[in-house]
């Protein structure tokens, strides 16, 4: 019985001497066939080791159980997380996924959009890359009615779900932090204007220095699409070799805000005396810093789960409705970096 291609189910129906419909059908408990040859044939497939051929199943169905993840950068704690919450919920449902990183490229974006359809996934997560503007490549999935759920970083000029925190309110509770704790000089370090998280979070920080009458200097506004640790400590070069530098600083990564930590303190400036920081994301790098980092609590896990949801609930009620959003809350999380008044 045993080929190069592995067991057929022509094999098993062979050796059981019934037809291959019979086999096939037995295999997925058809009404039709009795228990004790759907009984039968399954105990001889597994002694014989039989496969189901997906891709063949695949071919037919033009889809398979697969849902496809593209993400910018997989070594990100936040998203490793976002990520975990998508392969829990998609596996509870019997799906696989597979993760493609843009390594925040619209280039790469593009190619792994399209390899991603090619290879008849059921559904898609997207965590946009921190350059798209266009978002052609995933019309394809829209019009042939594949889900398609954007999160955390999502855009509102496709009909399609979105799964979000509430970045106005942690901007602006990050900053009310800051200047309830005494700073007078506040800095904003922010990722590209192009991307909603950024802005929300930025609109968050303006409000909050508007509600408490506070100067807003537009030079200790920063934007950068690249916030990684070489850049943080660029930035804080900038910032802190200012003539009046800023006393605090609110940085919508963890990344950057470690950076300007390790670059205030070796140039003697006291945390969080003269500097306050605190930054976004929770990363473990938080806790590790000295002082621990306050920050701002992302749920990332839960919204990984709630995005994998939105695509199964979809992909099985194909008239819902596409373009819900859910907004989750953070949590502002305050450690030694900003705590001044206690």
């Amino acid at each position: 019985m045993k080929n190069k291609k592995g067991v057929t189910i022509y094999d098993i129906a062979s050796e059981l001497k019934v037809s291959p419909s019979t086999v096939s059908r037995a295999l997925k408990d058809h009404y039709s066939i009795s228990k004790e040859m759907i009984k039968e044939v399954k105990k001889l497939a597994q002694k014989r080791g039989y496969r189901p051929n997906s891709i063949a199943a695949s071919l037919r169905s033009n889809k398979t159980n697969n849902i496809g993840v593209i993400i910018s950068w997989i070594n990100r704690p936040f998203i490793s997380s976002l990520i975990s919450g998508v392969e829990e919920e998609a596996n509870k449902a019997g799906y696989n996924v597979i993760i493609s990183q843009s390594h925040d490229s619209y280039e790469n974006e593009v190619a792994n959009a399209r390899a991603l359809y090619d290879s008849r996934i059921s559904g898609l997560v997207v965590s946009l890359a921190m350059g798209t503007q266009n978002y052609d490549h995933f019309s394809q999935f829209i019009k042939n009615n594949i889900p398609v759920v954007f999160v955390d970083r999502v855009t509102d000029e496709l009909n399609s779900d979105r799964v979000v925190i509430d970045n106005y309110a942690a901007g602006f509770n990050a900053t009310k932090h800051l200047i309830e704790q005494g700073c007078k000089n506040i800095a904003l370090v922010c990722g590209s204007q192009s991307r909603n998280i950024y802005r929300e979070r930025e609109s968050g920080y303006l409000a909050a220095m508007r509600e408490h009458n506070m100067h807003i200097n537009e030079d200790y506004i920063y934007h950068n699409d690249v916030l990684n640790a070489e850049e943080g400590f660029r930035i804080a070069e900038h910032l802190l070799s200012m003539d009046t530098p800023p006393d605090g600083i609110f940085t919508v990564n963890d990344t950057s805000a470690v950076s300007i930590i390790q670059y205030a303190k070796d140039k003697g400036i006291k945390i969080p005396d003269e500097l306050a920081v605190i930054g976004f994301n929770n990363d473990p790098v938080s806790l590790i810093i000295d002082p621990q980092l306050s920050t701002v609590g992302h749920p990332a896990i839960e919204m990984g789960r709630l995005a994998a949801q939105q695509v199964l609930k979809q992909d099985k009620f194909k008239d819902v409705v596409k373009s819900e959003t859910v907004m989750l809350r953070t949590e502002l999380l305050v450690r030694a970096s900003t705590l001044r008044k206690k």
